[in-house]
């Protein structure tokens, strides 16, 4: 069976499970760590992505996102291929690193996100890597000790955390680490791992319950929410995947990109896809790469080989693409560029 498309969406909430190949270690040492959160420094800050709750395990990772202005897949995409390009290198391995595809399950917030940045940040006590809270909270692989402002993280958004609990600072850290503290006895929670609302209803019990009183639900393994959360989600990414099929095949193509775009900065078509660093080549070349990929569906590989230049920067004009379009409200289709 052909794998379903990721879903992801402009603020969507994203709980993403990244595991080593063969359940082997991603990391072996604090060294490995370390080079691993530099990363999510780097890439999460650049592309205003939010982080809620994190934990390196020795085999996985756990994070819980929110989307910025680059796509959760172009985020992991960088965090991973460099991290394990890095590890490779360091111990002379080859091959794959991580599992061919992390685990991504877009979250209903309101009703999800406290329990989930709970269940993360108790992975070390589940695990047996900590023995209790006093452990916890001094344990540096979490987030939890960023939150209680034992360590610090420039990645991560503590302050959106820390105001679901309380207006004051010691106040919120105090109900945080009590309302954390709780969940050690829940043990491991299935429903906030596997997505879908059998799930998050509360299991097959339940739905089957609900299913005899003639009650049915909808669900979707990517996504962890009401059923009416569901079928919103499902609806809109039904809506982005037409969209793009429509352009796709109505003739907008990469060189009605590059057309496009010309005429949005006033340049020659020719000038559009020209090497070099003149502020208005790069503006042209980031508008390209963001409406190529994000409205026309190409892959960074295509549109890379097409501009010549590598994957990484294709993402990187991408993001400042995706800027300069809602800083000046471009699109790539209207009633002008139609008649072009």
């Amino acid at each position: 069976m052909a794998r379903k498309a990721r879903i992801d969406a402009p603020g969507a909430v994203h709980h993403i499970i990244i595991r080593g190949i063969e359940r082997r270690k991603i990391f072996r040492n604090d060294v490995d760590r370390n080079n691993f959160l530099d990363r999510l420094d780097e890439i999460i800050t650049e592309t205003k992505t939010k982080c809620f709750a994190w934990v390196l395990m020795t085999n996985h990772v756990h994070l819980l996102l929110r989307t910025g202005v680059a796509p959760i897949y172009k985020v992991m995409q960088r965090i991973l291929t460099g991290y394990a390009g890095w590890f490779n290198k360091k111990y002379r391995r080859h091959g794959q690193l991580f599992q061919n595809r992390y685990k991504s399950i877009l979250c209903e917030e309101g009703v999800y996100l406290k329990e989930l940045i709970r269940y993360i940040h108790l992975n070390p006590i589940r695990a047996g890597m900590v023995e209790d809270m006093k452990r916890l909270d001094k344990y540096n692989w979490c987030g939890h000790t960023v939150i209680l402002g034992k360590k610090q993280r420039k990645f991560q958004d503590v302050n959106y955390v820390l105001n679901m609990f309380d207006t004051k600072r010691n106040d919120a850290r105090r109900k945080y680490r009590l309302f954390v503290k709780k969940g050690i006895d829940e043990g491991k929670r299935d429903d906030l791992t596997g997505g879908g609302l059998i799930r998050s209803s509360g299991g097959w019990d339940q739905v089957k319950m609900l299913r005899k009183a003639g009650i049915r639900l909808k669900g979707d393994e990517r996504i962890l929410g009401s059923s009416e959360f569901v079928l919103d989600v499902l609806k809109k990414s039904e809506e982005r995947l037409k969209k793009k099929y429509e352009l796709r095949s109505g003739n907008y193509d990469f060189e009605f990109v590059v057309k496009r775009v010309a005429n949005l900065l006033e340049m020659k078509p020719e000038e559009v896809l020209s090497p070099g660093k003149q502020p208005q080549r790069v503006k042209a070349r980031s508008l390209v790469c963001y409406f190529a990929n994000r409205e026309l569906g190409m892959t960074t590989v295509d549109i890379s080989k097409r501009i010549n230049i590598n994957q990484s920067a294709v993402s990187r004009l991408s993001v400042r693409g995706e800027t300069m379009v809602k800083e000046n409200e471009y699109r790539l289709i209207d009633e002008k560029s139609i008649k072009t």
